[in-house]
């Protein structure tokens, strides 16, 4: 299950030739997002188990599900935007029913991602999951 802005990530990967083009998309990615304030960058925010500094900022309305996050790398800001075109504005029960690891695998991302990386990812997950339990 994917939302339509993932699935045009997916086929934006598709015509990228090469892994330093997709990483370059990835990153105009998350420079194309709005900044978090420095109100959110606090530690109830944080992600642990990130390499670098990540703040994810769930919120749910109206039994919808979304969430702000930033970075202080542009690589995880950009996989931030790539988690957001994921979960961002869905209903709050289809949250756990993404399958975040097949979908980012679609993008190839398991397979070129450092271990801390995807560890971070994981994380990043895990946190928005927990929120919308």
């Amino acid at each position: 299950m994917a939302t339509a802005r993932f699935e045009e990530i997916a086929e934006d990967f598709d015509f990228l030739d090469d892994w330093e083009d997709r990483y370059r998309h990835v990153i105009d990615m998350g420079k194309a997002m709005d900044p978090l304030e420095d109100a959110f960058r606090v530690p109830a925010t944080k992600v642990d188990g990130c390499a670098s500094q990540v703040w994810i900022v769930p919120q749910v309305r109206d039994g919808v599900f979304t969430f702000r996050g930033d970075s202080d790398a542009m690589i995880v800001r950009g996989l931030i935007a790539v988690l957001h075109a994921l979960y961002d504005d869905l209903p709050l029960a289809d949250v756990q029913a993404v399958d975040a690891n097949a979908e980012l695998g679609r993008l190839g991302l398991n397979d070129h991602l450092s271990a801390q990386r995807s560890n971070g990812v994981r994380a990043m997950i895990e946190r928005i999951k927990l929120t919308a339990v």
